[in-house]
């Protein structure tokens, strides 16, 4: 039920809006699609509205909830917010932003699009959700342990952390590639404000020089941007 959360809150924020421009696709039907569980027949209608519409910012929203993997998706949220953001989905995006830096555990950068979100939108209905108390106490164990002991510390080791995907399915795809390549890997979720994210990671190791001298061959072999956190053994 948390899953669809965003995307409902996100239809019904939408539909006040007084009204839509001429040159936009109204795309609340395309994410009401999402919602139910029709990715699928989503992204074939995108392929269509895309050639119809090739200027609408609108769609740029879409297609980001409709790009499984992270990174991506975030590249399509940061264009919507850098080109168009009187848009209507600008506020939308930096939530979005905002939620997929806080899932892989890199605060102050989503501290700053949570400021931007604050500065910028200041009525946006997405601001409730990313300072709520469930969104705070969320922070991932595994990337900022709390106040640990001298024999806790003992008990951490490290990890690269490679991606997070809000389709399982994608995370396991990843995880399938790294095993398949003869490396330890493992997936955790993170849940921010109803979105859960499937946080992929590569291998466990005592230091975390050990981590950082295998970190830039994970990012080779795997086209990926990792980073070394803190695990618990």
């Amino acid at each position: 039920m948390k899953k669809h959360l965003f995307i409902s809150l996100l239809i019904l924020s939408f539909l006040s809006t007084p009204q839509i421009l001429a040159q936009e696709v109204d795309i609340v039907p395309y994410l009401k699609m999402i919602e139910q569980g029709k990715m699928e027949e989503a992204k074939s209608e995108l392929l269509d509205l895309k050639t119809d519409y090739p200027k609408s910012s609108n769609l740029i929203f879409l297609e980001g909830v409709l790009t499984e993997n992270g990174q991506d998706a975030i590249v399509l949220y940061q264009k919507l917010v850098d080109e168009y953001p009187k848009s209507a989905y600008a506020d939308a995006a930096i939530y979005r932003i905002y939620s997929y830096y806080f899932a892989l555990g890199l605060y102050n950068t989503a501290d700053k699009n949570l400021d931007k979100l604050k500065k910028d939108y200041p009525e946006s209905p997405y601001l409730k959700m990313a300072t709520s108390n469930g969104v705070k106490d969320d922070i991932d164990k595994t990337t900022q342990p709390p106040n640990e002991s001298k024999d806790d510390q003992n008990q951490l080791s490290y990890s690269v952390q490679v991606g997070a995907f809000t389709n399982a399915d994608n995370a396991n795809s990843l995880k399938k590639d790294i095993e398949n390549a003869g490396m330890t890997s493992f997936i955790q979720e993170k849940n921010v404000a109803g979105t859960v994210f499937n946080v992929v990671f590569i291998g466990k190791f005592a230091t975390r020089k050990e981590a950082e001298d295998f970190l830039p061959i994970a990012n080779t072999r795997f086209r990926i941007a990792g980073r070394v956190v803190e695990i618990n053994k």
